[in-house]
C-alpha cells in the first residue's frame, strides 16, 4: 500500500507491505512513477523481508525516476509478489 509519494520536500515514496502468511518471506515492490499527463517516467523495483503476520514500511529513493518536481503521482501493485 503506499503511503506516500516522492515529492520535493521528500524524495522517497514509502510503502506499506503486508505479509499475511504465517512465516517469513521475502516481497517485490514494483513502484511507477507517472507525470501530469500519465506517462511512466520510470519504474523501481525494491525486495523487502517482511516478518510472518507482520507488515513493514520500504522507502525507495525516486533518483531514477528523473526530476522529482515532474513527478505527478506513484503507483504500486497493491499485491506484492512473494519471492521466497
Amino acid at each position: 500500500m503506499l503511503t506516500h509519494c516522492a515529492n520535493t520536500d521528500d524524495p522517497y515514496t514509502t510503502v506499506k507491505v503486508r505479509n499475511p502468511n504465517g512465516r517469513e518471506g521475502l516481497f517485490a515492490v514494483r513502484i511507477s512513477y507517472k507525470d501530469a499527463r500519465g506517462f511512466t517516467m520510470s519504474e523501481t523495483y525494491d525486495q523487502v523481508l517482511v516478518s510472518a503476520k507482520s507488515d513493514t514500511r520500504v522507502r525507495v529513493a525516486a533518483a531514477s525516476a528523473g526530476p522529482v518536481d515532474k513527478i505527478d503521482r506513484c503507483e504500486v501493485n497493491p499485491r506484492a509478489t512473494a519471492v521466497r
